[in-house]
């Protein structure tokens, strides 16, 4: 599957949006964190690795601008004890 992440920023969300079907992860800023929230991806395009992509694209955001990775979201808390290189505090 061919896709591109857009960052809303004013929404404080990155998704992938073929328009008919959007995914996306959301996020909130606080304390030098950006802290995942939510994650969807809609059941056609489940298991195709949207999820992780779209949480790998905000935590590589959140280090470029020197925030801390953390997540509220089930799949983000999962995605980060995968992926200890994103801890980097």
């Amino acid at each position: 599957m061919d896709y591109q992440i857009i960052h809303l920023k004013d929404l404080q969300r990155f998704e992938i949006n073929d328009g008919e079907n959007t995914a996306y992860v959301e996020y909130t800023l606080h304390d030098g964190n950006l802290d995942i929230e939510h994650t969807y991806v809609p059941k056609l395009w489940e298991g195709k690795g949207l999820a992780s992509a779209l949480v790998k694209e905000a935590y590589d955001y959140a280090l470029e601008n020197k925030l801390k990775p953390v997540g509220t979201c089930s799949y983000a808390v999962t995605w980060l004890q995968r992926h200890p290189e994103y801890v980097r505090y």
